[in-house]
């Protein structure tokens, strides 16, 4: 793992966008990985910037995101798929055909199967951003998934409700399951980076980075991946050994 804690949030969100904006001129044909939730905005800001100052092109980029809740279609303004495109596929010169959201819709399995395969079609992600929950979920990989799920449907628990019903008209409206990518389906992707701000997450930072390996903490099995890059901010990291 490689660590950077920065002064503030918005040097964390500048490192992370500085590393996907290279990325992506190095290798026009990229395979993404997208995140979602409050997280990454402010990183999705700056490659729009970027795109429309220094025209950086995504017209051939390939992009895969994490997770969509169960019952929800891209016209909800509480999809995922809708929270991608005005954040972000909106202002890029994307192809949109190129952008994959779960379908949290029809056959939830079959689907999910089906998104492990055009992830494999497209030759695996290269470069995935993920966030970290307060209880070390990555998506919405709860405590107690196994480290060699795939792609499938989820059970949210109270915590995560809790960290998300903002976005619903009540949190009796938020849904209770969620489609995700799998751990062993993220550890796939050849580089990984997390993004983490706020004192709410330096517990969940501290497990991950110097607890055992095991499964009461999704985001530990991060320490067996070959190329991990994690930004944090100072009150993330604040329970670190220095």
């Amino acid at each position: 793992m490689t660590i950077t804690t920065l002064s503030s949030v918005e040097d964390l969100n500048i490192a992370a966008a500085e590393l996907f904006i290279k990325a992506v001129r190095l290798n026009p044909k990229i395979v993404l990985g997208f995140s979602t939730g409050n997280s990454p905005k402010g990183i999705y800001q700056l490659l729009i910037q970027d795109h429309l100052r220094n025209k950086t092109s995504y017209k051939s980029v390939t992009t895969f995101n994490l997770d969509e809740y169960e019952g929800l279609d891209g016209s909800s303004e509480q999809s995922y798929r809708y929270f991608m495109d005005t954040h972000l596929f909106d202002h890029l010169d994307i192809d949109k055909s190129n952008t994959h959201v779960p379908s949290g819709l029809g056959d939830l399995e079959a689907g999910s199967r089906i998104y492990d395969e055009m992830i494999e079609k497209a030759g695996g992600i290269d470069l995935q951003l993920i966030g970290i929950g307060t209880n070390g979920h990555i998506a919405f990989n709860e405590p107690g998934t196994p480290f060699n799920s795939r792609t499938h449907i989820a059970n949210l628990t109270e915590e995560t409700i809790e960290a998300n019903y903002k976005d619903f008209l009540s949190k009796d409206g938020i849904p209770k399951r969620a489609v995700t990518m799998g751990i062993q389906s993220i550890m796939e992707a050849k580089q990984l980076v997390m993004v983490a701000f706020g004192k709410n997450k330096a517990g969940a930072i501290k497990k991950m980075i110097e607890g055992p390996i095991h499964t009461d903490m999704p985001a530990s099995i991060l320490q067996k991946h070959p190329n991990v890059t994690i930004f944090l901010d100072q009150e993330a990291a604040s329970l670190l050994k220095k």
